[in-house]
C-alpha cells in the first residue's frame, strides 16, 4: 500500500513540478512541459524500477485524467462572445479542416499497409491533433483504446515533425506566403481593443492564483467529475467496442454546453487545471510504453506524419488563396490547430500583428470542439473503407 501511494503521488506531483520549472526557465518552456513528462515517463517505464502491480495504478489514472481534463479545458471557452466575431476565422478554419482531411485520407491510402493493425486509430488521433492539438490527440487515443507504445509513437513523431515546421513558421514561411496570400486588413484601434477584451488567458501556468479562486475551481473540478460519471455511466449501456468512444464524445458535448453558462465560464484557472491533467496523462501513458516497440513503429509513423503535413500545408495554402484568407490569419489559424491556441501569440509576435490573435484563438477553440468528433469519425471511416 505504501509503494502504491508513493507512485500515485509521483504521477500527480511530477507534472506540477515540471510546470513550475518551465514557468521559470525559458529554454524548458520553449521545449514544452509535455515533452519532459514523456521523457521522464519513458525513462522510469524502461529502467526496471516500477513495481509489478503498477499497471493497476496506471490503468486507473489513465481512465480518469483525460475525461476530467476535457471539460475543464472547455469550461474556459467564451463561445457566446466569440461567435459574434467569426469572420475570416470561419474561412481559415474551413480551409484548414478540409486540407487536413483530404491529406490524411490520401496519405493513409498509400501507407496504411505499413503501419500495423492500429493504423486507423493513429489516423483518427492525428486528425484530432491537427484540429485541436494535444487535448484531442489524447482524448481520441483514449476513446479508441490505442496501445501505449503506438500512442507514444504518434505523439513523439508529431512533436519532431511539427517542431521542425514551427521553426519554419517562425522564420521563412511568412516571407514565402507574403507572395502568395493577400495582406492582412488592419482593424481600427477600437475594434482591436474590443477583440482583446474577449480573450481569456490560455497560458498553462498557475500565475496569479488567489485564495478566492480555490472554491470555484474545486466546484469546476466536481462538475468535471460529474460529467465523467454521466459519460461513463451511459457508455456502459453501449456495445463494448464503442463504449470508450461514446464516453469521450458525451463528455466533450457536456463540457462545451457548460461553457455557455457564465458562472462556469468565468471560473478562473480551469484551462490551467485541465492542462495539468493532460501532463499527468502524458507521464502515466509514457511510463507504460515499451521503447523497443516504440523504435520499431516510430519511423513509419514519422513518415506518415511528415507526408500528411506537407500535403495538408500545400492544400491549405491553395484553399486560403481561393477563399482570399490573408497571410497572417492563415498562419495563426494553422498554428492554433496544429499546436493549440497558447502558441498563437508567439506567431502573432513574429508577424508583428497583435490584431490577428483573435482569429487564431477562434480557430483554435473551434478545433478543440470539432477535433474529437472529426478524429473519431475519420478513424471509423478509414477502417470501414480500408479495413482494420
Amino acid at each position: 500500500m505504501f509503494i502504491t501511494i508513493i507512485w500515485v503521488l509521483f504521477y500527480l506531483l511530477c507534472p506540477a513540478l515540471i510546470l513550475r520549472i518551465c514557468s521559470k526557465n525559458k529554454f524548458m518552456d520553449s521545449v514544452g512541459a509535455i515533452v519532459f513528462c514523456y521523457l521522464i515517463g519513458l525513462i522510469i517505464g524502461n529502467v526496471g524500477i516500477l513495481p509489478d502491480n503498477i499497471t493497476v495504478i496506471q490503468d486507473t489514472m489513465n481512465t480518469l485524467v483525460i475525461p476530467i481534463a476535457l471539460p475543464l479545458i472547455f469550461f474556459s471557452m467564451n463561445l457566446r462572445k466569440w461567435s459574434k466575431q467569426a469572420g475570416v476565422a470561419a474561412k481559415a478554419f474551413t480551409g484548414a479542416l478540409i486540407s487536413v482531411l483530404l491529406a490524411s485520407f490520401a496519405v493513409y491510402a498509400v501507407l496504411e499497409n505499413f503501419m500495423g493493425d492500429e493504423a486507423w486509430k493513429m489516423a483518427g488521433m492525428l486528425i484530432g491533433c491537427y484540429t485541436g492539438g494535444t487535448p484531442n490527440l489524447a482524448a481520441i487515443g483514449k476513446g479508441l483504446e490505442i496501445s501505449s507504445s503506438n500512442y507514444i509513437a504518434v505523439h513523439a513523431s508529431d512533436v519532431l515533425v511539427t517542431g521542425a515546421l514551427f521553426l519554419l513558421i517562425l522564420s521563412v514561411i511568412p516571407r514565402m506566403l507574403k507572395k502568395v496570400l493577400p495582406s492582412f486588413k488592419w482593424l481600427t484601434e477600437e475594434e482591436h481593443n474590443a477583440n482583446m477584451r474577449n480573450l481569456d488567458d490560455f497560458e498553462p501556468y498557475f500565475k496569479g492564483f488567489r485564495k478566492a479562486d480555490f472554491l470555484p475551481l474545486l466546484g469546476a473540478f466536481g462538475l468535471a467529475l460529474l460529467f465523467f460519471g454521466i459519460g461513463g455511466g451511459i457508455s456502459l449501456l453501449m456495445p463494448e467496442d464503442f463504449s470508450s468512444v461514446v464516453a469521450i464524445l458525451l463528455i466533450t458535448t457536456l463540457g462545451v454546453l457548460a461553457s455557455f453558462i457564465p458562472k462556469i465560464h468565468n471560473i478562473r484557472m480551469t484551462f490551467q487545471l485541465g492542462h495539468y491533467f493532460l501532463l499527468v496523462f502524458a507521464l502515466v501513458v509514457s511510463s507504460m510504453a515499451d521503447i523497443g516497440k516504440l523504435i520499431g513503429s516510430a519511423p513509419i509513423v514519422m513518415l506518415y506524419i511528415a507526408a500528411q503535413m506537407i500535403v495538408a500545408f500545400l492544400l491549405h495554402v491553395l484553399l486560403s488563396r481561393w477563399m482570399k484568407v490573408d497571410r497572417d490569419s492563415h498562419l495563426v489559424s494553422m498554428t492554433a490547430l496544429v499546436y493549440s491556441p497558447p502558441f498563437v501569440p508567439v506567431v502573432a509576435a513574429v508577424l508583428k500583428n497583435k490584431q490577428v490573435i483573435m482569429t487564431g484563438m477562434l480557430v483554435g477553440i473551434a478545433g478543440w470542439i470539432i477535433g474529437n468528433y472529426a478524429g473519431i469519425g475519420f478513424a471509423y471511416l478509414v477502417r470501414a473503407i480500408f479495413g482494420g
